[in-house]
């Protein structure tokens, strides 16, 4: 009897994973969130969503179940949408004593209102105290801009308690921040500033409407595909990529039609869980580097933008990715082609489905983009998301893209 040798193993190339050091995922984890952060401070520090409260049972729930650890809670900043430079600024100018056990800040609510308590702790023990301009000291900590300071003391620790399930900013280690007033949205980023825990409940997002539902989930979605095939890809993150997608793209239509689903909401918040570990190291591709500058310039949501964006970028980087989407496809379905030409366009096709079935934008002037604005965007979109995208894109031929895309 033959006995055959097992293939050389293909070089593994080095990479780091970066991750909240403590994750409570299930229905009814709220409960714990006392427990959790009296692990890591004296006091609590609260940045919560408008509408979220009302997700945790309001602000006495949240209080009782500090208050129940031992922990006092003040309300610091409340997010009213995406941050600003001047949310952040003001948030720092009216931070309460630490205390002498330190506070630990805990996030409430959507991708906005943890980028918004991740910066707020970062720039707590970054940000020069005696900084006479507030926020320019803020645009100071931002990526390529100001005097390009970085995170380099520990920032407090943060619990992140999603209440959305779309941007993974709960395992994300950046903040993102824009400024109206001088038209940025940059990153201020730091593997210090991932969460020290991630609380998912998701019980917590059954309340969501459908239109909160279809753009966060396809959010999930575009960040996980983007993170699967971006140039800087690893193969941690792709593993947690192959499990969590197919639940994603089965369970994303079944919550558009049964919000009140707790099975598909728990698969879409793990699937969003995912998608920031992924992205966080990984990367990211074309959809969210002009969904940055789409926000910027037509105020477009940043699900929305990706949404919009991500069958466009898919069918960009075909080429250069036409295997790897044909492995998602067969990881959605069994049965898909063994030809990878076949099965990638499956896969683009199945999300151009899931775009309509959602109803989200699908043309940029459908966002309000004005069409003599294309160059700009094109000029402003990139960044580290387009860093990592697989086909390299000039400015000019981006624009040609996005005019197609009009």
């Amino acid at each position: 009897m033959s006995v055959s040798t097992p293939p050389e193993p293909t070089a593994t190339a080095a990479y780091d994973f970066v991750a909240p050091s403590t994750i409570l995922f299930g229905p009814g984890r709220l409960s714990e969130l006392g427990t959790v952060s009296a692990r890591l401070g004296g006091t609590a520090w609260i940045v919560a969503g408008r509408r979220s409260l009302a997700r945790c049972g309001g602000r006495s729930v949240v209080e009782s179940l500090l208050r129940d650890a031992g922990l006092e809670a003040t309300w610091i900043a409340t997010a009213g949408g995406e941050p600003t430079v001047t949310d952040v600024a003001d948030a720092l100018r009216g931070l309460p004593a630490r205390g002498e056990l330190g506070p630990v800040v805990i996030a409430i609510g959507g991708g906005a209102t943890i980028d918004l308590a991740k910066a707020v702790a970062a720039l707590a023990t970054n940000a020069d105290p005696g900084a006479a301009d507030v926020e320019q000291e803020v645009i100071n900590h931002l990526e390529g801009m100001g005097r390009g300071l970085s995170i380099r003391v520990a920032p407090l620790p943060v619990v992140a308690v999603p209440t959305t399930a779309g941007t993974g900013a709960e395992a994300t280690r950046n903040a993102v921040i824009s400024c109206p007033r001088r038209r940025f949205k940059k990153s201020m980023r730091s593997p210090l500033m991932v969460p020290r825990a991630a609380l998912v409940d998701p019980a917590l997002t059954v309340s969501c409407d459908r239109g909160v539902t279809a753009a966060s989930g396809l959010d999930c979605v575009t960040q996980l595909i983007e993170s699967f095939i971006c140039r800087f890809r690893a193969p941690l993150p792709r593993a947690l990529v192959l499990d969590a997608l197919p639940r994603a793209l089965a369970s994303l239509p079944r919550v558009l039609a049964f919000p009140a689903d707790l099975d598909a909401r728990a698969a879409m918040s793990h699937a969003a869980l995912v998608s920031g570990m992924a992205l966080t190291n990984s990367g990211l591709g074309m959809a969210h580097g002009v969904a940055a500058a789409l926000g910027v310039e037509c105020g477009t949501p940043h699900g929305l933008a990706c949404a919009l964006m991500l069958p466009v970028a898919l069918r960009v980087n075909r080429p250069a990715c036409r295997d790897d989407l044909a492995l998602l496809e067969r990881a959605v379905d069994s049965g898909a082609s063994s030809s990878a030409e076949e099965a990638a366009d499956a896969f683009i096709a199945r999300i151009e489905t899931l775009c309509d079935l959602a109803g989200t934008p699908r043309r940029l002037a459908d966002v309000g983009l004005d069409r003599d604005r294309i160059g700009w965007l094109a000029e402003n979109s990139g960044g580290a998301s387009m860093r990592g995208n697989p086909v390299d894109l000039s400015p000019n031929a981006l624009c040609e893209i996005l005019a197609r895309a009009w």
